[in-house]
C-alpha cells in the first residue's frame, strides 16, 4: 500500500481533472465540436428502452455489443432518482475511482499517474460511453491474476461479454495449472452469462451480424489510405453507417480486407509468441495483454475515440512495477490519447471532410500507436522468447515458465504470485 503522502497527490489531481470531465458531461463547460453525450442521453437511453421490454434491440444495427453489455447500459436503473444519463455519468466516476483506487492498492503511485493523467486527456468522451465500466473490469482482473487466476479468468470471461477485448487478458498466463485454471473459469463465466442471456432474452447474439457488416471508419490505420485518396480525385465519401462514420465507395472493401487481413496476422504473431515463450513473470500476463490488445486496436477496421482507454488502463498495471518494460509504449499511448481528443471532438469536422489538418491529426494519432504497438511486442518478444533462460516455476507444466530469481537465489514470492 502506497504511503498517505505518496497517494494524496494523484488523488488531488484525479479530483480536480474529474470535476472538469464532470462539468463538461453536465454541460456546464462545453467543448468545440459535436456533441459527445448524445451517445448517453439519446442511444444508449434508447436501448434501455428497449431492453426494459424484454428483448435486445434487434432491429437497431448500431447495437453491436455483446450480451452483457445490457447490464451496462441498464446500469443507471439503480439510481432512478438521477434521470438516466445523469446516473450513467455518476457510474462512470465511480468506476473511475475503482480504478484509482485499486491501483493506488497495489503499492506503486506511477500506475496510478498513468491512469489520472490518461482519462482526462481524452475529454468528456471517457465519461460519456462505457468503455471506462469496462476497463475497471479489465484492470481488476489482471490486478488479481497474479495470485488468483480463477479470479483473472472469471473477470475476463465477464469483460469479453461486455465487450469483447478483456478476454486477451488471459493471452500472458503461464503455462499448466494456472493458464488451466484461468482459461476454464473464463469460459465457464461466459458460458453461463451468454447462456442465461440467450435464454431469457431474444437477440443476445444479433451484435455478430451487425459486427461483420462493419467498413472502414474514418478514424482507423486503413481510412488513412482512403483520406490521402480523397486529395487525388477519389470519388467515394464519407457517411454515418453503423453508428460511426464509415467511408463509402470505390476500393472501401479492398481496405477492410487489408485490416482484417492485419489482424489475421497479428492473431497469428500471437499464437507464435505463445507457442515460443519461454519465460514468464508476474509481469507477463499484463504486458502480453497490453501488447496484444494494441495489436487488434491498432488494425482494426474501426478506432473509436473511447477505445484509448482500454490501453490507459492496460498501460497503468504494466507499468506498476519499477522493472516494466513497457514505459515507452505506455508514454505513446498517453500522447496517442491526447491527440484523440484533437481529432475527436474538437477538430472532427476537419477529420470528416478530409482538411489537411484532420488528416494530419490522424496520421499522427495513428502513428503514435502503430510505434506504441511494435515497440510494445518487440519487447514482449525479447523478455519472454529470446532472454536469458531462468528457473521454471514450480507446478507449471512447462520448465520454460520462469520468474526471475530474487536475492539469495530463491524464487520465493515471485513463483507463488504465478499459481
Amino acid at each position: 500500500m502506497a504511503g498517505a503522502c505518496g497517494t494524496r497527490f494523484p488523488v488531488a489531481v484525479w479530483l480536480l481533472t474529474r470535476a472538469a470531465l464532470l462539468l463538461c458531461v453536465f454541460k456546464v463547460v462545453t467543448l468545440p465540436g459535436p456533441d459527445v453525450t448524445t451517445d448517453v442521453s439519446v442511444i444508449y437511453q434508447g436501448w434501455y428502452e428497449v431492453l426494459r421490454t424484454g428483448t435486445y434491440p434487434l432491429s437497431d444495427v448500431t447495437w453491436q455489443y455483446p450480451p452483457a453489455a445490457a447490464l451496462a447500459v441498464a446500469s443507471p436503473a439503480v439510481l432512478p432518482f438521477l434521470g438516466y444519463a445523469s446516473a450513467f455519468f455518476a457510474l462512470t466516476f465511480l468506476c473511475d475511482a475503482l480504478v484509482l483506487g485499486l491501483l493506488l492498492r497495489a503499492g506503486r503511485a506511477r500506475g496510478a499517474w498513468v491512469w489520472v493523467a490518461g482519462v482526462p486527456l481524452l475529454g468528456p468522451t471517457s465519461y460519456a460511453r462505457y468503455d471506462l465500466m469496462v476497463t475497471a473490469v479489465g484492470v481488476a482482473a489482471l490486478l488479481a491474476g497474479a495470485r488468483r487466476p480463477r479470479l483473472l479468468g472469471a473477470l475476463a470471461g465477464f469483460g469479453a461479454l461486455l465487450k469483447v477485448w478483456p478476454l486477451l487478458l488471459l493471452v500472458g498466463t503461464p503455462p499448466g495449472r494456472a493458464t488451466r485454471r484461468a482459461w476454464a473459469a473464463a469460459a465457464g463465466t461466459g458460458a453461463v452469462l451468454a447462456g442465461a442471456a440467450c435464454a431469457t432474452m431474444p437477440g443476445a447474439l444479433s451484435f455478430l451480424t451487425f459486427q461483420r457488416d462493419r467498413g472502414t471508419e474514418i478514424e482507423s490505420l486503413g481510412a488513412l489510405v482512403l483520406h490521402v485518396a480523397r486529395r487525388f480525385g477519389w470519388e467515394g465519401g464519407v457517411m454515418l453507417n453503423y453508428g460511426s462514420m464509415e467511408f463509402v465507395g470505390p476500393y472501401v472493401g479492398v481496405v477492410s480486407t487489408a485490416a482484417l487481413g492485419l489482424s489475421v496476422l497479428a492473431f497469428g504473431w500471437l499464437v507464435r509468441w505463445r507457442l515460443g515463450a519461454r519465460e514468464f513473470t508476474a509481469g507477463t500476463v499484463p504486458d502480453a495483454a497490453f501488447a496484444s490488445v494494441l495489436l487488434f486496436t491498432t488494425t482494426s477496421r474501426v478506432i473509436s475515440p473511447q477505445y484509448m482507454l482500454w490501453l490507459v488502463g492496460l498501460a497503468a498495471v504494466c507499468v506498476l512495477p519499477r522493472t516494466s518494460r513497457m514505459g515507452l509504449p505506455a508514454v505513446l499511448v498517453l500522447a496517442a490519447t491526447g491527440v484523440t481528443l484533437l481529432e475527436f471532438p474538437l477538430f472532427f469536422a476537419q477529420v470528416v471532410n478530409g482538411d489537411p489538418l484532420g488528416v494530419l491529426l490522424l496520421f499522427v494519432r495513428n502513428g503514435l500507436l502503430a510505434a506504441a504497438t511494435l515497440i510494445a511486442c518487440r519487447r514482449l518478444w525479447r523478455d519472454t522468447v529470446s532472454g536469458p533462460r531462468r528457473e521454471p516455476v514450480p507446478g507449471s507444466a512447462d520448465a520454460g515458465a520462469a520468474v526471475p530469481r530474487v536475492p539469495g537465489g530463491r524464487t520465493g514470492q515471485a513463483s507463488r504470485s504465478l499459481r
